[in-house]
């Protein structure tokens, strides 16, 4: 199984990215899907998920991130607007259902 997040970079305050999980190795439909980040010297937080039970988000990111998949292209979306400093870490993807596996984590980093 392999997970692959792409789409971080550096962004200004108030500016837009959009991430993509591209999972392989498993049958990515019937898993649910979660967001994850981590902060320099902070542990890893949870940020979203789109389960059997429907959307959920951290209070931090709600109105502001959305998360989304696509089955048939194996893939998994968060869109993040009106990012902010306290918006840079290290986004993780996570598919789990029983097992839990995760993607290597890429960069965001909000600045101007």
């Amino acid at each position: 199984v392999q997970l692959v997040e792409s789409g971080g970079g550096l962004v200004q305050p108030g500016g837009s990215l959009i991430l993509s999980c591209v999972a392989s190795g498993l049958n990515f439909s019937l898993y649910y899907i979660a967001w994850y980040r981590q902060a320099p010297g902070k542990q890893r937080e949870f940020i979203a998920s789109l389960t059997r039970g429907g959307l959920t988000y951290a209070d931090s990111v709600k109105g502001r991130f959305t998360i989304s998949r696509n089955n048939p292209r194996n893939t998994g979306y968060l869109e993040m607007n009106n990012l902010r400093p306290e918006d840079t870490a290290v986004y993780y993807c996570n598919v789990f259902l029983g097992e839990n596996y995760w993607g290597q984590g890429t960069q965001v980093t909000v600045s101007s």
